[in-house]
């Protein structure tokens, strides 16, 4: 589907392209002329007033909003009364009613934090999300509950901070995978990339003490941090545990079934590790194999197994809804047979076609949008039945259904440093190939960043520039 738009804001395109998106998913957005465009914006501003009219299919919406505030303030407004008239039009054309209404966000919980700091009560706050954004009144009610239970664990002080520390080699690449990662085949990079690592990882320790900071969570990721051999995981362990002794949590992804023997249990359960992660996506084999994962169902289990008999007590499992081919009956044979496994934690996922995975260059489709609805609820009373409350969510673009990926766990067993990188309350140095470090000034709600090049060799001959960028994050904005 070619969807032509004309629009006088020409910087906010791509905002009201993300508005088509959500009716449209595939369709294609396109600048056109006002006289010859399927969709038509219209804006004018007076009096401290915008305006915006947005036609098409011989329909018509017209939503005013107040500009008020300082420049950042107004920008903001006038970009949200924009999206809502334009969402409200869709809204009536196609008589579909977005799970998440008229947001487009990335981070949905920000705007119940932005109604509690007005003075709203949880409640009024989630009646307003409905209101003013049409946000159905489920998801409303999972924002609540998230944000109830993050109290007590998303206010840290100022001078907190987070570490991350990026492996960025897997076994296989996953089909539906788009991150900076590469197949470790011989593992002929794996020694200079733990050079070129443990030399940034010391430059931030050392920050971390010359800047005052206070380590809060240390977060091992990927990738899969687990394809390195047990050789190369031990010696990776016992730098992080001599270089940043005082992380009060300390995950580490070790999210392939089939790299999880026992040397490398031993070896994280050796090192000061409090929670791990063992995803299978799916327990389906035949799922397994399209979409690139080199382990059986069985395999998950076996790992999962193995790590509770050497004592880890809290493990996370992931699964995605809405994989290629999967049926309801397929998802709940997965959430039956991860719930008899008795995990900490239960991150849901839903499918995103994302730019860059084989997935989306083969054009495999997604479960339909009730399908994966149904998929995402069966996940949240699966959780719901272990014990778990909903401790973070995000969302993301080109998801299937329009819907989101949140994480449950168990009272007690949540992860700090999910919460502060979705929430981004907490400042975070990160380290490896693709990582972004950043800044976070709290009273000025403002954040600053970092990042890392992605490619691994860039990464080895670059590192002293990596550290630079994040010594400037620290010492420019002091």
């Amino acid at each position: 589907m070619r969807i032509g738009l004309y629009t006088p804001l020409a910087a906010h395109f791509s905002d009201i392209a993300e508005v088509v998106h959500v009716f449209w998913p595939d369709a294609q957005v396109v600048p056109a002329p006002q006289e010859a465009c399927e969709l038509l914006h219209l804006h004018r501003e007076a009096d401290g007033w915008a305006e915006d009219c947005f036609c098409m299919e011989g329909e018509r919406f017209r939503w005013h909003t107040r500009i008020a505030g300082d420049k950042w303030e107004q920008k903001r407004r006038r970009k949200r009364g924009m999206k809502q008239s334009c969402y409200a039009l869709l809204r009536r054309i196609t008589g579909m009613h977005p799970p998440w209404g008229s947001l487009t966000g990335i981070r949905p919980t920000r705007l119940f934090y932005e109604r509690l700091s007005r003075g709203d009560t949880p409640a009024q706050a989630e009646a307003a999300l409905a209101r003013v954004f049409d946000v159905r009144p489920s998801r409303a009610a999972l924002l609540r509950e998230t944000v109830e239970t993050q109290r007590g664990l998303v206010t840290v002080p100022e001078e907190a901070v987070d570490v991350y520390v990026g492996i960025p080699f897997c076994t296989t690449r996953c089909a539906y995978c788009s991150f900076f990662a590469e197949a470790i085949g011989k593992g002929r990079r794996v020694a200079p990339y733990l050079a070129a690592l443990f030399h940034e990882a010391e430059a931030v320790a050392a920050l971390i003490r010359r800047a005052g900071l206070r380590l809060r969570a240390l977060y091992v990721g990927g990738g899969t941090p687990t394809a390195l051999d047990a050789g190369s995981l031990a010696a990776l362990l016992a730098r992080l545990e001599a270089l940043f002794p005082d992380a009060r949590e300390w995950t580490v992804e070790a999210g392939r079934p089939d790299t999880l023997d026992e040397a490398k249990l031993r070896a994280l359960r050796a090192a000061p590790v409090t929670r791990i992660s063992v995803n299978p996506q799916t327990m389906n084999d035949a799922t397994l194999r399209v979409i690139g994962r080199a382990h059986t169902a069985e395999d998950t289990r076996r790992a999962f197994l193995r790590a509770r008999a050497l004592g880890f007590e809290n493990i996370n499992m992931d699964v995605i809804a809405a994989l290629p081919g999967e049926t309801e009956a397929d998802f709940a044979r997965t959430l039956a047979r991860v719930a008899a496994l008795e995990p900490d934690s239960l991150t849901v996922h839903t499918l995103a076609r994302k730019h860059g995975s084989r997935l989306n260059e083969f054009g495999f489709e997604p479960s339909p949008a009730p399908v994966a609805e149904a998929m995402v609820e069966a996940g949240a009373e699966a959780a719901r039945a272990l014990g778990m409350r909903p401790y973070y969510l995000y969302r993301q673009k080109y998801v299937a259904g329009n819907l989101e990926n949140v994480a449950y766990a168990r009272p007690g067993r949540e992860c700090l440093y999910n919460i502060d990188i979705m929430e981004e309350t907490t400042s975070i140095l990160a380290c490896g190939a693709g990582a972004i470090s950043k800044r976070v000034f709290p009273r000025e709600a403002r954040i600053e960043r970092a990042p890392n090049v992605g490619d691994v060799g860039h990464y080895i001959d670059r590192v002293e520039e990596m550290i630079a960028r994040k010594e400037r994050l620290w010492r420019e904005y002091e």
